[in-house]
């Protein structure tokens, strides 16, 4: 019975840790340029192509061959990077629900072993 329930449990948690690595990520079409997808007023993170730091950034729109935003939602500096410099832009607030989503899974299964082992 201890085996069973344990067996479980560490598959449950496996299965929450495997889809605890989900976000969004939006690469750059180089046929089309398009950054349609994103949203004004979100956080997203710019990765870019030449290495260089991350920069997070409040997007607001696209202006040309431009990606305009601001540093931060309390920040208002204005951000400007250029659509030829970004690799990838990251939605980061889908990756913390997946990742609060997985510590309240563990957690869950954590209870059930402990409740499971108490009452051998």
């Amino acid at each position: 019975m201890k085996a069973s329930v344990l067996l479980k449990s560490s598959l449950l948690t496996s299965l929450f840790v495997i889809s605890s690595c989900a976000t969004t990520k939006y690469t750059m079409d180089t046929a089309k340029n398009d950054y349609s997808n994103l949203e004004a007023g979100k956080m997203y993170t710019v990765m870019m192509r030449d290495g260089s730091k991350n920069q997070k950034m409040l997007f607001r729109n696209v202006e040309g061959d431009n990606l305009i935003g601001t540093a931060g939602k309390k920040d208002s500096t204005v951000v400007t990077i250029p659509k030829a410099n970004v690799a990838a832009v990251r939605d980061s607030r889908k990756a913390r629900i997946a990742t609060g989503a997985t510590i309240i899974g563990a957690a869950g299964v954590a209870a059930l072993v402990f409740s499971a082992s108490r009452a051998d």
